[in-house]
């Protein structure tokens, strides 16, 4: 491979995340406000498929580089940008081209890693951390001693949201699948569940129902949390992993005095109808300062399930697609 080319991942066309290829191609140009970056680990996530198959909320220019999650080290900075330097490592979420060799990414979107800490697992402080974090305190606002549900607790944005809650003193209840999921739940402060039938296991647990919903899940979950919520309850949908997106009879919301939510992390990093990451930025610099604090204290434990080579990208899918992941699946690029 020549200096100019990079290996990377390319989405000719809207496709299954399968027919994708690996090839070589140009490496990026650098670009006013933005730093290159020689990226390391790449996060895999549902939310890939959707739009590599043009079926997401916000659709890349095609032929593009599929991934938002990236850590690397910064290879070279514009000469406009004075957040990082060559040599740092940074992680962050960026709009797409994590599947390669090397991104070009607005330096708003990127982070300084702390010193020791783990260059794969902070994948999940790109989107999966913040997420939690933005959707339990900056729109459930949880106060400690509330009871937080969690459901798909140990999943990327589950998991994160259980330590999390245990973080602010919430009493969080996780659902998981699994004795061995229930487990990882378990050990990081939490109660844990199965999903049979958790509505009553919830409500004999809370002692008369919970005070947030935190859902990743959707489906067949969300009428039941409802009726777990106590009168003044709040539930947050972050996502619809169980496939279907429920439908809710707005007069339980008016009985019960309870509040239904939506949370997208991506509108704090420049994925919404408008880019305002630069109008955001000091509230996600405090909430991933925040976070790094709580790492770096053992608060909370970034989790890699699995690291695979760029590769084995499809393998890497397929292990979040069957819901075995415990944490993050990542790529080694």
């Amino acid at each position: 491979m020549s200096d100019d080319k990079m290996r990377a991942i390319i989405c000719e066309k809207w496709c299954d995340y399968d027919d994708l290829t690996l090839t070589d191609m140009p490496r990026p140009a650098l670009q006013p406000g933005h730093v290159l970056v020689a990226v390391r680990y790449a996060g895999v996530s549902f939310a890939t498929t959707l739009v590599v198959a043009g079926r997401y909320q916000r659709k890349p220019p095609l032929p593009f580089v599929p991934g938002t999650e990236i850590t690397g080290e910064v290879i070279e900075v514009a000469d406009d940008v004075t957040r990082c330097k060559a040599g740092d490592i940074v992680f962050g979420a960026i709009d797409w081209g994590g599947y390669a060799q090397e991104a070009v990414v607005p330096a708003v979107n990127l982070h300084l890693l702390s010193a020791g800490l783990d260059m794969a697992a902070a994948i999940g402080l790109a989107i999966s951390y913040p997420t939690s974090y933005g959707g339990l305190v900056w729109r459930a606002n949880i106060q400690p001693g509330e009871f937080l549900l969690v459901h798909g607790a140990a999943g990327g944005v589950g998991l994160a949201a259980v330590e999390i809650g245990v973080a602010l003193g919430a009493k969080v209840i996780g659902v998981a699948s699994s004795a061995e999921k229930r487990a990882v739940v378990e050990a990081r402060g939490a109660s844990a569940i199965d999903g049979a039938d958790f509505k009553t296991q919830v409500m004999g647990m809370s002692g008369g129902g919970v005070d947030v919903v935190y859902d990743p899940v959707g489906g067949g979950v969300a009428r039941p949390s409802i009726s777990c919520l106590k009168p003044d309850g709040r539930l947050v949908t972050i996502g619809y992993a169980g496939g279907d997106i429920p439908e809710i009879g707005f007069n339980i919301l008016l009985v019960k005095n309870i509040s239904v939510m939506g949370f997208n992390y991506g509108e704090y990093v420049g994925w919404g109808l408008e880019d305002l990451r630069d109008t955001y930025a000091p509230r996600v610099n405090a909430a991933q300062a925040q976070l790094l604090t709580w790492w770096r204290e053992g608060k909370i434990q970034p989790t890699v399930h699995s690291c695979l080579p760029l590769k084995q990208f499809r393998e890497a899918m397929a292990e979040v697609q069957k819901r075995r992941a415990i944490g993050r699946v990542v790529l080694e690029i």
